[in-house]
C-alpha cells in the first residue's frame, strides 16, 4: 500500500514537473513568435530517455496523448460542415489536389534518393502534403488576414488537405504488415476493403445523423456540462470503433466529429473543446520527444534539411503555378503558397500511426519531426512576414502571373486615371468601406482601392467607387491621379502592408498627405520621406465617440430613473 502510495505521489509530481517545464517553455516560444507545440516537442526531447530523463510514467503519458490525437481529429471533423465541403471553391480543390499530388510525387522519389525504403519513402511524402491548420488559421486570424483573398483561398485548400489527410490515414491503416517495413501489399485487396468499410461507415453515419444524433444533441444541449462529456464520450466511442473495424482511432474520431458537424450545437462543442485539445496535445507532443533518441535524431539531419527545404520552396511554387494559371496574380499566389511552407502535427501523428501498425521504424518518426520542426519555426516567420517577402521578391516572380491574371481583372483599368478624387482609401474592409460611405455621404469626394475583387463587387452593388487593384504595386499607383489626390486613407491591418504601400507612393511620386488607421501602437511613426499627418483609431476613435453621445444623453435626459 505504501509503495502505491509512493507510486502515485511519483507519478502526480512527474506531471506537476512537466506542466511547469512546458508553461515556462511555451512562455519563451510565445515570446519568440513561435507555436507552442515546437516547444513541446522540444520539451518532450528535453526531458526523455535523450535527456535529463524526467518522463517515467510512460502507459499515463501515452494513454492521455491519444485521447489527445482523438479529440484532435474530432474537432477538425466538427468544424468540416457539409454546407463548407459542398462549397470549396474550385481554386482551392485544384490547388489542394495539385500541391498534393506534386508533394507526394516529388516527396516520394526524394526520398528514396535519400536511402529510404519504399514504404518509409511513401509515409514521409505524404507526411510532408500537410500544412497545420491550427497554426496557419491562428496566424491569418492574428494579421487579420482570415478574410482577405489569399486567407480564404488558403482555408480552403486546408479544408482539402484535412480529407486527405484523414483519407490517408484510413488507407494505411488497412495496410498490413508482417513486422518488416517491406512487407508486400495487395494494392486491390486494400482497395476493394477500404471501399466497402467505407461504404458501410457512410450509411451508418447518414442514418444517426438524420435520424439519432439530432435528437441525441438536443437533449444532452440541455446541460452544457453534459454537452461537453457526451462530444468527448463520442469521440472516443468512435475512435475506438473505428480502431476495432480496421479504419484508425483518428479516422474514426474524425468521423465522430464529422456526424455532429451538421447540428446548431457544432460551435459550442468546438469552442469547449478548442482548450481540452490543446491540453492533451501536450502529452502526445511530450509523449513523441521523450521516446526520440539523440543518435536516431542526428541521423536524419542531412535528409531533413533536404526535405526541409523541399517544403519550404516547393510546395509555395506549386501553390502559385497553380494560381497562376487559374488566373490569379501573383501577389495573391505568394501569399497563399507561404501558407502551405510546412508541415503539421498531422505529419507527425500520421507517421506515428505507421510505428503502430508496424509499417515503418523510429527513423521516420525522427525524420518527419526534424522537418516539422525546421519548417513550422521558419514558416511561421515567412507567413508573419509575408508581404516585406513579396516586396524582396516581386520582381522575380512575374513567371507565375498570366499577362491577363483574368480572375483578378475587375475593373482595375476602368477609367481611374480620369478621375479626380481628393481622397484615396486603400482597404475598404469592414472598417475602410464604413469610412468610404460616410465620406461620401458628407460630400467628400472619395474613392476606394481593395485588393480582393469579391470585396470590389460587393461595394460596387451598394452604389460606392470602388476599384480593383494592388497598392504595392508601383505601376498601379502611377496609373492613379496621385497629383491632384490631396490625401491618402490606408486603413490596411497590418504594417508591413502600410509600410509597402507607402514605399510605392512614394516611389511613383505622390506628394499629398497620408491618413493611416493605426491598429498596433508599435508601428513607426514615419518611412522615409511620408511622414504619417494623420493617425485614427478604431477602437479609442469609437469609444470617444460614444462618450460624447452618452454625455450628450445624459444632459437632455430629464426623466427620473425607474
Amino acid at each position: 500500500m505504501a509503495a502505491e502510495q509512493a507510486y502515485a505521489l511519483s507519478t502526480f509530481s512527474e506531471f506537476a514537473l512537466l506542466l511547469l517545464i512546458a508553461a515556462a517553455v511555451g512562455a519563451v516560444f510565445v515570446r519568440l513568435k513561435q507555436p507552442v507545440l515546437i516547444a513541446y516537442i522540444v520539451v518532450g526531447i528535453a526531458v526523455g530517455g535523450a535527456g535529463f530523463g524526467l518522463v517515467r510514467a510512460h502507459e499515463e503519458i501515452d494513454l492521455l496523448a491519444q485521447i489527445g490525437v482523438a479529440v484532435l481529429l474530432f474537432v477538425v471533423g466538427l468544424k468540416l460542415d457539409l454546407h463548407h465541403v459542398r462549397h470549396i471553391g474550385p481554386v482551392a480543390l485544384a490547388t489542394g489536389l495539385g500541391q498534393l499530388a506534386f508533394t507526394i510525387v516529388i516527396g516520394f522519389f526524394l526520398t528514396l534518393a535519400l536511402g529510404k525504403g519504399w514504404v518509409e519513402a511513401l509515409y514521409v511524402a505524404v507526411a510532408l502534403t500537410f500544412s497545420s491548420t491550427i497554426i496557419i488559421v491562428k496566424l491569418l486570424s492574428d494579421k487579420r488576414e482570415l478574410d482577405s483573398l489569399h486567407g480564404r483561398i488558403a482555408v480552403g485548400f486546408l479544408i482539402v488537405q484535412d480529407l486527405a489527410v484523414v483519407l490517408a490515414m484510413m488507407a494505411m491503416s488497412a495496410m498490413r504488415s508482417d513486422g518488416t517495413a517491406e512487407t508486400a501489399i495487395d494494392w486491390g485487396d486494400i482497395a476493394v476493403d477500404l471501399a466497402w468499410k467505407i461504404a458501410v461507415a457512410g450509411i451508418a453515419l447518414t442514418i444517426l445523423m438524420r435520424y439519432v444524433l439530432p435528437v441525441v444533441v438536443r437533449v444532452m444541449a440541455r446541460s452544457q456540462e453534459l454537452l461537453l462529456v457526451f462530444a468527448i464520450a463520442w469521440g472516443v466511442a468512435l475512435a475506438a470503433l473505428g480502431e476495432w473495424a480496421g479504419f484508425s482511432k483518428e479516422a474514426g474520431a474524425f468521423l465522430a466529429g464529422f456526424s455532429l458537424a451538421s447540428t446548431g450545437y457544432r460551435e459550442a462543442m468546438s469552442a469547449r473543446l478548442t482548450s481540452i485539445r490543446d491540453f492533451l496535445l501536450l502529452f502526445f507532443f511530450i509523449d513523441l520527444g521523450s521516446k526520440l533518441e539523440l543518435s536516431t535524431l542526428g541521423a536524419e539531419v542531412g535528409p531533413a534539411t533536404v526535405l526541409s527545404a523541399f517544403v519550404l520552396v516547393g510546395n509555395p511554387l506549386i501553390v502559385m503555378a497553380i494560381m497562376g494559371y487559374m488566373g490569379y496574380r501573383r501577389r495573391t499566389g505568394f501569399l497563399a503558397g507561404l501558407t502551405v511552407a510546412q508541415i503539421s502535427e498531422f505529419s507527425i501523428i500520421f507517421v506515428a500511426m505507421g510505428i503502430t501498425l508496424g509499417h515503418v521504424g523510429a527513423s521516420a518518426l525522427g525524420l518527419v519531426t526534424l522537418v516539422g520542426i525546421v519548417t513550422i519555426t521558419l514558416s511561421t516567420y515567412m507567413i508573419l512576414y509575408s508581404h516585406r517577402l513579396y516586396e524582396r521578391f516581386a520582381p522575380w516572380l512575374g513567371v507565375f502571373e498570366r499577362k491577363d491574371p483574368f480572375r483578378e481583372r475587375d475593373g482595375s483599368a476602368k477609367g481611374t486615371s480620369t478621375e479626380d478624387p481628393d481622397v484615396l482609401v486603400f482597404g475598404v474592409g469592414r472598417y475602410g468601406g464604413r469610412l468610404l460611405a460616410q465620406l461620401r455621404r458628407v460630400g467628400v469626394d472619395a474613392v476606394g482601392i481593395d485588393f480582393d475583387p469579391e470585396r470590389v463587387s460587393e461595394l460596387r452593388a451598394l452604389g460606392l467607387p470602388v476599384h480593383f487593384g494592388d497598392g504595392e504595386a508601383v505601376d498601379y499607383l502611377e496609373s492613379l491621379p496621385l497629383e491632384r489626390t490631396r490625401w491618402v486613407i490606408t486603413t490596411l491591418p497590418q504594417w508591413d502592408q502600410n509600410r509597402a504601400l507607402l514605399h510605392a507612393l512614394r516611389a511613383a511620386g505622390y506628394r499629398g498627405r497620408i491618413a493611416l488607421v493605426r491598429r498596433d501602437p508599435g508601428a513607426p511613426r514615419q518611412v522615409g520621406e511620408l511622414p504619417i499627418d494623420l493617425e485614427l483609431n478604431p477602437f479609442d476613435d469609437a469609444a470617444d465617440h460614444a462618450a460624447r453621445v452618452f454625455a450628450s444623453r445624459l444632459r437632455t435626459d430629464t426623466g427620473a430613473p425607474t
